[in-house]
């Protein structure tokens, strides 16, 4: 047995032969059934034998009766598909429909087929077949079941696979089908196997590619994959779509997917991938599975109860492959669309002034090519007691084409409680009308019903309301508006069949236009220079007429007008048509004939006839453009050659086509087409059609009303879509007396002052999309609902948000100043455009410009951190920096480029502070050690001193030779040379005498006051000439280095003592005083630049060369420089050296003895390496 209900899906029952089903009605929400009645293939059930109702109302449906002319008698009795309608008080319900089918099995549409494999190839043998219920295809060889190995596959679309085939597998192969009705064999296929060859190793093959399957929801499907190669190919799935394979899809043989129970999520497009192994090579092969489902409701509608005079919805959406349709039942029987009644597009049933007669089941049924589904809702009417009865003696009188006077009466009980009237009315023919409705104060009894079309029936019918709710609705009234002129000229062609004549033919308008009966056409016609129009008039059911006498190749402009009892209406556009050349009819063909145009709202349906000479031409060249309202139709060229003029065409068409429909057209648009015949040698005369498409169905604006304003909506509410867009939706008032024919959507950025960017739009429906706006922006909205004339007031304001987007701005104001010549530091503002909370800072930087993105160096800060210092830069380096901002959804633009230049590198850049400590402490150990190796040298000396045979007469005589004007023989200046070698350690030729010795000889003489004698300027002179023979690269490095201040002091001593030492006792040899100077000026040198001291010393002797004399007198040194500050100098000398013999003399004039300054030397020979 099965049981039928509405809210189960499709049933289907497959009878076996001697099977007995019982079809049970249970409709579970009817209550206190009456009775149950059957329906076979939509038809009241006609009871047999076989197929009779039960007492308790199931059906009994048995396959077992016999009849002697059929082979299957039952089944043209039996098989059908059934549904029951259980009636009730309040209604009926339809369940479902079953489908009830007998076992069948038909035979073999394909057979398998013999074939030959080489040995380790492979075989593939398949049958077809069809049954109900679907039969189970097995195989076998030699009438036996095929060897249970891995090698034999076999699959359940009818299929066998053998891999790796053996010499053994040769044999009669075939296919076994079973199902409830019966089996059967399919013919015998022989696999011969070639023993002993090897299959190619060649390229990678499908030997068998999937195909394209449809089935349905819950069904198994196979998708079969065989490739071949040597070695055995690799073979893999994927999805077309990206999509990972079910888990639930079974891999059979390693190369075919099996899908056991099919769903809707399985349909997409399978790719088979075989790769040939330790290559490169494979191959594809793509089949698309498509699985239908059955219908099924997603959202069932409510019961509900309802006053009457309210408005009733039920909402039902449905699923299914293909997509289901939606149709609505009330009490078992379809609803049919009118102005009270209407089923919306999106499947809702909407139903307005409910009456005592709505009250019922209502049913969704949602049907597809596989079945349907339905759900069930009941309406109750609720009643009150104390209502007004339904006014009465409604009467309708057509004052004018659009104005109809309607009045009544009072009701008849209960009218002292009314508080007003509402008027409906709607179109009395069609199915899909709107009604309409006023809303009339309680003193009124009639009302002038405006804006109504001409020569058109309308039922009106009235509508008494108290506190308590609304009366009956009146009887209802039909009339008829008056005729009117019409409202749109016919639409004319224009041909030639000889050159003096004009054919034009027209349609007539349509009814909805023509405001009235036809009674008449006027037809205006005149060359296109001239002004003088001639008319010609014509009874209203003509549709062509023929202008003779006319001029040879002339351009005529014709126009039409129709007219009503009315009058006429307004003539159509001016067209233009050029009659044909008396002297050329030989080769042109004349313009094709009965051009008439089908006009409608987006398309041209155009139809014709050849011309006379049709016999001449080879096809049609057609043309269209749309005439724009201020282009002149007097200057628009007609003639074939001026193709240019036209938008679209030629379109040729062939000799034997003789319609043509234009799409894509604009609704309303004024459109001109022209239609040529053709031959071999050039083009005809033009057929001409001016006229306009069908305008789009207009929003009916309803007449005002004189009511008070309807309520606002309720249950606004917002929700973001998208981060441009936001839903808004919300519900009519519960009660209004008002008929809302729209609402009005008001919207603006929130908290916004500026009452020019508020935007306003109007939705027929209870949603609207509001698209267009910022993203991450808080949005203020609200609704009013508007009535017949009138508009209520704005509800409540709600709030939202758009969701976030990436920044559409970079961030702004981006500012970089270098910090030191390794460090930048970055400031910017957040960007114009953020679109969203920012959580992120991207910053890019790079001394190449010209690179890409990736190859910049990418640093992250927070959100909420506008500034960051950049180090590990490189020092004197130009740099290059943008930004970018990011959001939860992504990141922005990038800001334009800017760039930076790092600092240069200093010293103080280069040591840190750990450095430069280090530096001070290493300079002041040196310096002590200097003090004491200077203090070790003249504690040396004295003891020299002390010794015999270091007298300053003494052998070798080893000591400095005291100043003389007397000159001395050559042997003396070698021997004074000899004198300071034995003192001094010798140094390599290449040593550098340093620029700062000869430095501060010049320091020392600004201090002093004074300078130098000539003879020691001189000698100064000469020390270059020495320095480079003998001993003076010696000197350069031959004492300890003192400090800086010390220098100083022991340098101005020792020149003080040189001039007075020179002043008492003249030298001997100049010579000799140059040494001396020289020797006491290098005991405070410092290594420095040779080359820098050679270029001083060399601008210093030519200038000392033009003014020195060849001698210097006695007495001509001045010392102006005052005693005590040489005898300080002296005596700091003597406290450096830590000699206390060593005593500065009282007398400015007196200098201590070259024999004594002698003995003051270094012993750091290490730093004085020898010549030797």
């Amino acid at each position: 047995s099965l049981e039928l209900s509405c809210s189960a899906g499709p049933a289907k029952v497959i009878l076996e032969p001697n099977q007995v089903v019982i079809l049970d009605c249970n409709l579970s929400p009817v209550e206190q059934v009456i009775n149950i009645t059957w329906k076979k293939n939509g038809f009241p059930l006609v009871e047999q034998e076989h197929l009779h109702v039960l007492p308790n109302g199931s059906l009994f449906i048995s396959s077992q009766a016999v009849a002697k002319d059929s082979k299957y008698p039952e089944r043209a009795d039996a098989e059908g598909n059934y549904s029951c309608v259980s009636h009730s008080s309040l209604g009926a319900i339809t369940s479902q429909t079953a489908a009830v089918r007998f076992s069948t099995l038909s035979r073999f549409f394909q057979q398998p087929e013999s074939q030959t494999v080489e040995e380790n190839g492979m075989a593939r043998f398949e049958c077809r077949i069809e049954g109900l219920p679907s039969p189970v295809i097995t195989w076998e060889k030699d009438n036996e079941a095929v060897p249970a190995e891995p090698r034999f596959i076999t699959l359940p679309n009818g299929v066998l696979q053998i891999v790796d085939v053996q010499e053994s597998d040769a044999g009669a192969y075939h296919c076994v089908a079973t199902n409830a009705a019966r089996k059967r064999y399919s013919s015998d296929a022989v696999l011969s196997v070639l023993k002993g060859s090897q299959p190619a190793g060649g390229d990678v093959t499908i030997i068998a590619a999937p195909e394209n399957t449809t089935v349905v929801a819950g069904e198994s499907v196979v998708m079969e994959c065989m490739a071949a190669a040597d070695p055995t190919p690799f073979v893999s799935w994927i999805r077309q779509d990206g999509k990972p394979v079910s888990t639930d899809v079974i891999v059979l043989g390693r190369t075919n997917l099996l899908i056991p129970s099919s769903q809707p999520h399985h349909s997409g497009v399978y790719v088979c991938r075989a790769n040939k192994p330790q290559t490169r090579q494979f191959v594809t092969a793509a089949a698309e599975l498509r699985v239908l489902a059955t219908p099924s409701i997603s959202q069932a509608p409510e019961t509900i109860s309802r006053t009457r005079a309210s408005t009733a919805r039920f909402v039902c959406k449905a699923e299914g492959e293909p997509a289901p349709t939606i149709h609505w039942l009330k009490n078992g029987e379809a609803i049919l669309s009118n102005g009270r009644v209407k089923v919306q597009s999106s499947g809702s049933l909407v139903i307005n002034q409910i009456g005592l007669e709505d009250a019922g089941y209502y049913q969704c049924v949602a049907e597809n090519s596989l079945g349907m589904a339905c759900a069930t809702a009941k309406l109750s009417v609720i009643v009150r007691e104390g209502l007004p009865s339904a006014p009465k003696k409604v009467s309708a009188v057509s004052l004018s084409s659009t104005t109809v006077l309607v009045s009544w009466e009072r009701p008849e009980y209960n009218s002292e409680q009314i508080i007003g009237f509402s008027l409906h009315y709607q179109r009395a023919v069609g199915t899909d009308n709107v009604e309409y409705q006023f809303a009339v104060n309680n003193d009124t009894t009639e009302l002038q019903v405006k804006d109504l079309e001409p020569n058109t029936n309308y039922v009106f019918y009235v509508v008494a309301y108290s506190q308590l709710g609304a009366s009956r609705t009146s009887s209802s009234i039909i009339v008829q508006t008056l005729e009117d002129v019409p409202s749109a000229a016919p639409q004319l062609s224009l041909s030639s069949m000889t050159p003096g004549d004009i054919r034009v033919t027209w349609l007539p308008p349509p009814p909805e236009l023509s405001n009235g009966k036809i009674t008449k056409y006027k037809i205006d016609y005149c060359t296109l220079k001239e002004d003088q129009v001639t008319s010609i008039e014509v009874g209203g059911n003509e549709t062509q007429i023929t202008l003779y006498s006319l001029h040879p190749n002339k351009v005529y402009k014709v126009r039409i007008a129709a007219s009503t009892s009315m009058g006429y209406g307004a003539p159509s556009e001016w067209t233009q048509h050029r009659t044909p050349d008396r002297d050329n009819q030989t080769h042109v063909p004349f313009a094709p004939t009965e051009l008439k145009v089908r006009a409608k709202m987006e398309s041209l349906l155009i139809t014709w006839q050849p011309p006379a000479n049709h016999a001449q031409i080879s096809g049609y060249k057609l043309y269209y453009r749309e005439v724009g309202p201020e282009e002149s139709s007097d200057e628009n060229p007609l003639d074939g050659a001026e193709d240019e003029s036209w938008d679209v065409g030629p379109i040729k068409l062939k000799k034997k086509v003789k319609q043509y429909e234009l799409t894509r057209l604009a609704p309303g648009k004024l459109y001109e087409v022209k239609l040529v015949a053709f031959n071999k040698h050039e083009d005809g005369y033009a057929a001409v059609w001016k006229g306009k498409t069908e305008k789009a169905p207009a929003t009916a604006v309803d007449p005002p009303v004189q009511k008070g304003p309807p309520l606002p909506p309720v249950q606004v509410y917002a929700e973001s879509n998208s981060s441009t867009s936001i839903w808004l939706r919300w519900k009519k008032p519960d009660f209004t007396t008002v008929k809302i024919v729209n609402y009005t959507v008001r919207f603006s950025p929130w908290g916004l002052k500026n009452a020019s960017l508020v935007t306003y739009y109007t939705s027929s429906d209870e949603d609207i999309l509001i698209s267009g706006l910022k993203p991450y922006t808080r949005y203020e909205f609200a609704v009013q609902s508007n009535g017949v004339g009138i508009d209520g007031p704005f509800g409540s304001v709600v709030e939202r948000f758009t969701l976030p987007d990436r920044p559409s701005t970079p961030p702004s104001d981006l500012r970089l100043h270098p910090l030191n010549p390794y460090a930048v530091q970055v400031h910017w503002c957040p960007p114009v455009e953020p679109n969203g909370i920012i959580v992120e800072y991207l910053i890019l930087y790079n001394a190449n410009n010209t690179q890409p993105d990736d190859m910049w160096t990418l640093l992250t800060r927070e959100g909420n951190i506008f500034s960051t210092e950049v180090h590990g830069l490189e020092s004197d380096t130009r740099y290059f920096f943008k930004m970018g901002a990011k959001t939860v959804v992504g990141s922005g633009p990038y800001s334009n480029v800017k760039d930076v230049h790092t600092l240069r590198e200093k010293l103080s850049d280069v040591l840190d502070i750990h450095s430069v400590t280090g530096i001070i402490v290493g300079v002041c150990l040196g310096l002590l050690c200097i003090l004491f190796c200077m203090c070790a040298s003249f504690r040396n000396s004295k003891q020299r001193e002390a010794l015999p045979g270091l007298d300053s007469q003494a052998a070798g005589n080893h000591t400095y030779y005291h100043r003389s004007r007397q000159g001395v023989a050559a042997p003396s200046a070698t021997l004074d040379s000899h004198e300071l070698e034995s003192l001094m350690s010798p140094l390599p030729e290449d040593a550098s005498m340093p620029l700062g010795d000869i430095m501060e000889l010049t320091e020392v003489h600004s201090l002093i006051h004074t300078s130098l004698p000539e003879d020691v300027v001189h000698g100064k002179k000469k020390v270059r000439t020495h320095a480079r023979g003998d001993w003076s690269p010696t000197l350069g490095k031959s004492l300890c280095l003192l400090c800086l201040a010390g220098q100083k002091l022991l340098l101005q001593a020792l020149v003080y003592d040189a001039v007075m030492v020179g002043k008492s006792h003249p030298p001997a040899s100049l010579h000799q005083v140059e040494a001396e100077v020289i020797v006491h000026s290098d005991f405070s040198a410092s290594d420095r630049d040779y080359d820098s001291q050679l270029h001083t010393l060399d601008s210093e002797e030519t200038e000392t060369e033009e003014q020195e004399p060849e001698e210097l007198p006695s007495g001509e040194v001045a010392l102006p420089s005052s005693p005590s500050t040489q005898q300080d100098s002296n005596q700091m000398l003597v406290d450096c050296l830590g000699n206390s013999e060593a005593q500065a003399p009282d007398d400015p004039t007196a200098g201590w003895k070259p024999t004594e300054t002698n003995s003051v030397s270094c012993n750091h020979q290490p730093f004085l390496p020898s010549r030797g």
